[in-house]
């Protein structure tokens, strides 16, 4: 089946989009004209934890590090047929897959946010794009390995 050989190649390029969607600057913030900074989403909250905004960094880190990374590691597992958890990797990606996008309209709230700030302008750089794509890659990926699962009961 074309998918079962597609699944392991949409998992990989999720997880390295992630780890560089987290990494890579998300966008480059320009103040008045003279001040530009490229944070990537680790350095935003890391900044915002520093700040004294600890529980939107804390919900931003759950929703946009956390979560993302648990999902594909579940699909991971999955995708591998480990034998003793399959049934219950299978309903843990359910689950996580109910919020797969969240992750993303977070970031772009943020960016939504400078950018209506009137101080400041944003445009988006490659860590958003990674970042989206290793949402969308591991959402199909899940969506396949799902309905894998109900084709096989």
């Amino acid at each position: 089946m074309p998918a079962r050989f597609l699944i392991p190649i949409f998992l990989f390029i999720a997880t390295f989009s992630l780890a560089l969607g987290l990494t890579m600057p998300l966008m480059n913030v320009s103040k008045l004209y003279f001040f530009d900074e490229n944070p990537s989403l680790l350095a935003i909250v890391t900044t915002l934890w520093r700040d004294g905004d600890w529980l939107l960094a804390v919900i931003v880190t759950l929703f946009s590090v956390i979560l993302p990374i648990a999902k594909l590691a579940v699909a991971q597992l999955a995708a591998a047929q480990v034998t003793a958890a399959t049934h219950i990797l299978h309903r843990w990606i359910t689950i996580l897959s109910k919020w797969s996008m969240l992750d993303v309209l977070l970031v772009a709230l943020v960016i939504f946010g400078a950018k209506t700030s009137g101080l400041a302008t944003a445009i988006a750089q490659p860590g958003l794009w990674f970042f989206t794509a290793s949402a969308i890659l591991s959402a199909v990926a899940t969506h396949f390995i799902a309905r894998e699962e109900k084709t096989a009961a």
